[in-house]
């Protein structure tokens, strides 16, 4: 009987332990504005180990709570990510999309991993190295993106508050007026 009692103790340990190790590789995003709810992106750390880390940093400074989704473009992606310029109420809230962080850009980590709806990529300037903190996810496939931005999670849960995020102007390469934003990011091992 105490071998039964010992080995059904240890299978919950080692499914405790198991859970945690995934629960370290999900990134919860709480939304707020026209959009609200929480969404749980998988983090790919077997394709983007350095992105996956550099998100992971952000989150755990707080770096992204309270940033806007300052492009947004129906049918294809809605950006956010950046800390320097895009936080909600800021001053400098014109210029979002064209800050970082304080950290060092990062260097392209490409895989033939497909951008298909759901998945999560780092944004980036015309230099394949230049990955900062802006990311975005796609509400469709893009194909055309495949090997030219790194992917680093997919949306595992939340899909529809990711689709109910306020669509940017169309004429101004989805710029959003009053944009939704990220209430509070935490990594669900931390939660």
């Amino acid at each position: 009987m105490k071998l039964l009692k010992s080995a059904t103790a240890a299978l919950a340990i080692s499914a405790s332990a198991t859970v945690a190790a995934e629960d370290e590789n999900v990134l919860v995003l709480e939304v707020g504005g026209e959009a609200s709810g929480a969404i749980e992106i998988e983090l790919l750390p077997e394709l983007a180990p350095n992105h996956v880390d550099r998100i992971k940093t952000l989150t755990r400074d707080g770096e992204l709570d309270g940033v806007v989704f300052h492009r947004v473009i129906e049918g294809f992606m809605a950006q956010t990510g950046d800390v320097e310029f895009g936080r909600r109420g800021g001053a400098n809230l014109h210029r979002a999309g064209t800050g970082g962080s304080s950290m060092p850009d990062l260097r392209a980590e490409f895989t033939d991993e497909p951008f298909a709806r759901g998945v999560v990529g780092m944004a980036r300037a015309r230099n394949p190295d230049s990955a900062n903190s802006q990311f975005f996810i796609m509400f469709a496939d893009g194909m055309f993106l495949n090997g030219q931005y790194t992917v680093f999670g997919r949306v595992i849960s939340g899909m529809d508050a990711v689709d109910g995020i306020k669509k940017g102007n169309p004429q101004r390469n989805g710029s959003v007026d009053d944009p939704d934003y990220i209430v509070r990011a935490q990594i669900k091992a931390d939660m």
